[in-house]
């Protein structure tokens, strides 16, 4: 069955599902909203457009109501209007937007290069000790930052420590990962869920009796469910490790293996660069550099067509013909080279000549760079997106879930590509350190080439905006938001970032997303919809103990987080555990705070940002997720529930 035939049968099951349900809610209200949830649900689910444009359409759609409320039977807007876009102004948004800028400042300051020494200095090349310091090193930091940042910022690092004690990345990266998504729970602002959580509680308290109104929680409410499960996570890879993780030839890169790497894991053998001259009458003259490089699967990597060197972002055009007296600088081996020459009368110069300066080792050289979830290369080919023209990056293989396709068999440049994909490109330098800093749409694994300096003159002011943020956050009353956007102008205002480097370190996609879905929970909380949710469920369970209920609210949650996100999840399930925790006398808040907490269980499949992000450069594969991250799964249920309920 298609795509397209299994998104139309899952729309023809949800159409058939809400309009049964129209003749059972009690309100017309209601029903609406049921609508919008399913519609909701399904967008999420089966991805018909981006999960962000899901959110702002969901947002858009609920404002529309009160244009048309009359006609759909309704007294007033499921959302009032005015109410409509206070979710951008929200404390939960600007902590998010705060924490991510808090991150980028450390992360400039090189503090990641300083924590991969000390873990290889204490560390050694056992995998039974560097593996936990990674991870629980990975772990501390997602708790201060969103989990996908760390596990991005560390990323190379596992990266440069697989090649310095040949440990397999695949050994390394999983556990990293899992304990980046495990590091969210340890305090209130360590992922999405958790720092939204507050505000759907002061939401759900509009609704609650004076006697239930509910607390919010502190920085550190949940700081030992946190570390209970990160100790969890780290000791099950140290016991099983071995039986549930991979080995994949997919070790880091270091200078003086970097050739043989890429010739193993990418299938490139022999490889290097070839400067040829295109005489007079060459069949060559008049092709585009394009048909060259499709036709004799070889790629062209700087020219020079009379008017200078080109190479790099803004200069070769697949488009430019070839004539005569062209220069090329090819990557071929020496036996598509030598063909190439005989067949089009090429004069294949001894030693690099013209481009002997910018294909040098200090101007150039191949990378690797892996694909983040948002990027906006993801689901477009690099023919599509002009990559060399764009971005500078002449794409020479794509590795994924442990397999490549390279130019040399050709199809490598019309080939989809994927979140998590790890590409092998050469470029210059100046090009790889600026798409560095372009976090949203590229990871650059390859961290040993000539680049700008970070800002290490900077480390102990950022360490004190990150420790004032704390400290406000721990020992006054400022609101979440106040605390931790001071900690985050402080790194403007002492110069560990400026304003363009603070603007690009927010994922805006994140913030859309958060803040569009806001008006979703508030609808189905002030409507009455996860009132009767609730009752419904609590009919159909019967008399059953508390922790059972809350088993299957934390079940349910884990459920929807592999399927939509984790962020719109949390928005659809806590005003529904609110309202079945007060009908079977439960508290309230543990049970919202059950919701947050399991969204993190994201372990069975790449469904998650970290996951996607590792399924490359790890080489893993699907197979790999369900055997380690079904049993990091039950693990999970089976340490949260009790700690829940021992904390509080």
């Amino acid at each position: 069955m298609s795509t397209l035939s299994k998104r139309l049968v899952a729309l023809a099951l949800f159409f058939l599902a809400g309009l049964a349900l129209s003749f059972t809610v009690p309100s017309t209200e209601i029903a609406w909203v049921m609508a919008i949830l399913l519609l909701t649900i399904y967008l999420f689910v089966f991805e018909i457009v981006p999960v962000d444009v899901t959110a702002i359409s969901i947002m858009v759609l609920l404002g529309l109501t009160g244009l048309i409320a009359p006609g759909l039977g309704l007294s007033q807007p499921l959302v009032d209007p005015k109410n409509l876009f206070l979710g951008f102004g929200s404390n939960a948004v600007i902590s998010i937007i705060a924490v991510m800028i808090i991150g980028a400042g450390l992360d400039k300051t090189g503090l990641m290069t300083r924590v991969a020494g000390f873990i290889l200095k204490i560390g050694g090349s056992s995998e039974k000790r560097i593996m936990p310091l990674i991870s629980g090193t990975v772990g501390v930091i997602s708790s201060f930052m969103q989990n996908v940042g760390a596990a991005a910022l560390f990323l190379p690092v596992v990266s440069r420590i697989s090649a310095r004690t040949n440990l397999p990345m695949s050994r390394l990266l999983m556990p990293m990962g899992f304990c980046a998504i495990l590091g969210g729970t340890v305090t209130m602002v360590g992922s999405s869920p958790v720092i939204l959580l507050n505000d759907l509680l002061l939401t759900s308290n509009q609704s609650l009796p004076a006697d239930q109104q509910m607390e919010t929680f502190g920085l550190f409410s949940i700081t030992p469910i946190g570390l209970a499960l990160i100790a969890t996570g780290i000791l099950y890879f140290i016991i099983a490790g071995r039986f549930v993780l991979p080995v994949r030839e997919t070790e880091g890169v270091e200078p003086a293996n970097t050739m043989e790497y890429f010739n193993e894991t990418y299938g490139l053998h022999g490889y290097r660069f070839f400067e040829v001259s295109i005489p007079a009458g060459s069949p060559l003259e008049n092709t585009p550099i394009d048909d060259l490089e499709v036709e004799h699967h070889v790629r062209v990597v700087c020219a020079d067509i009379g008017d200078g060197i080109r190479v790099g972002a803004d200069s070769i055009d697949r488009s430019i013909g070839i004539t005569a007296g062209t220069r090329l600088g090819i990557l071929a081996s020496e036996q598509m080279i030598s063909q190439l020459a005989e067949s089009n009368q090429l004069e294949i110069q001894p030693d690099l000549d013209t481009f002997a300066e910018i294909l040098s080792a200090g101007k150039s050289g191949i990378a690797e760079i892996v694909l983040p979830p948002g990027s906006n290369l993801v689901g477009k080919t690099a023919r599509e997106m002009s990559l060399r023209k764009t971005y500078g990056l002449s794409l020479l293989a794509i590795h994924r879930g442990g397999e490549s396709v390279n130019y040399e068999v050709g199809g490598v440049r019309n080939t989809p590509l994927r979140a998590g994909d790890t590409l092998l490109v050469h470029t210059t330098w100046s090009d790889l350190a600026r798409l560095a800093k372009d976090h949203r749409n590229f990871v650059v694994v390859t961290t040993e080439y000539p680049h700008e300096e970070m800002r290490p003159h900077k480390l102990w002011p950022a360490l004190l905006c990150f420790g004032i943020a704390v400290g406000l956050v721990i020992f006054s009353d400022l609101r979440l938001s106040i605390a931790l956007l001071t900690g985050a102008v402080g790194m403007i205002l002492t110069g560990v970032l400026n304003m363009d480097e603070a603007y690009r370190a927010v994922s805006w996609k994140t913030v859309f997303l958060l803040a569009s879905l806001i008006p979703l929970g508030t609808a189905v909380e002030n409507s009455g919809t996860a009132a009767w949710i609730a009752e419904q469920t609590l009919n159909l369970m019967g008399d059953v103990p508390t922790w059972v209920l809350q088993t299957a609210i934390a079940v349910l949650a884990t459920l929807f987080s592999l399927v939509m996100s984790n962020v719109g999840a949390t928005v659809l399930l806590v005003p529904l555990a609110v309202n079945i925790a007060v009908g079977a006398g439960a508290d309230p808040a543990v049970f919202a705070l059950t919701v947050a907490i399991a969204t993190s269980n994201a372990f069975l499949i790449p469904t998650h940002q970290v996951n996607a992000l590792i399924m490359g450069p790890g080489g893993y594969r699907v197979p790999d997720f369900m055997r380690a991250g079904g049993i990091m799964t039950v693990l999970f249920l089976l340490v949260s529930i009790p700690m829940l309920n021992l904390v509080f």
